[in-house]
């Protein structure tokens, strides 16, 4: 099993950020792991919420189904995915107050079957997309004005450098 945890900085209210990264499409903005994300449910997020992310493995784009299973409003988000090849966890906690705010990121993912075994070899290269998610969460925190909402749409907005994907897509 491969873990990773991150803190980062937001001069946005608390209560925002968390909007922002609970709408877990959002990743697609600012995880370069993720080549699109949409909201399959509509409504607000809550407890029961589906994101799907797709995201590139092993020279393939591999789809992950997220679903919201712990959901504290302007708080706490836990999601979890899981397919034939990995399961994954994310929990993402913000604290703070209307001058800015902390994100505490918490990501576990374990290989399923028998690419188990592969585990070990997992941990190094995690730890390289990670570092670069939490850089790019970084990044789209220090861009987001205080004031700007949130944004849920099912086509995830190009980051610099590269193409609007739609979500969900094909290869």
């Amino acid at each position: 099993m491969a873990r990773y945890h991150a803190t980062v900085e937001s001069r946005s209210p608390a209560a925002e950020t968390f909007g922002y990264l609970a709408a877990f499409s959002n990743a697609a903005e600012w995880d370069p792991g993720v080549l699109a994300g949409e909201q399959l449910d509509p409504g607000p997020v809550r407890v029961g919420s589906r994101f799907r992310l797709m995201v590139p493995f092993l020279g393939a784009r591999m789809s992950l189904t997220y679903e919201v299973i712990r959901f504290v409003p302007d708080q706490e988000v836990l999601l979890h995915a899981a397919n034939a090849v990995l399961r994954s966890t994310d929990r993402i906690v913000v604290t703070g107050a209307a001058d800015g705010s902390t994100v505490s990121y918490d990501a576990e993912v374990q290989l399923r079957g028998p690419l188990r075994v592969l585990d070990p070899l997992l941990r190094p290269g995690f730890r390289v997309v990670a570092d670069q998610a939490a850089g790019g969460l970084a990044d789209a925190l220090s861009r987001r004005p205080p004031g700007c909402g949130t944004r849920t749409a099912a086509v995830a907005l190009p980051r610099p450098g590269r193409a609007a994907k739609p979500a969900g897509g094909g290869p």
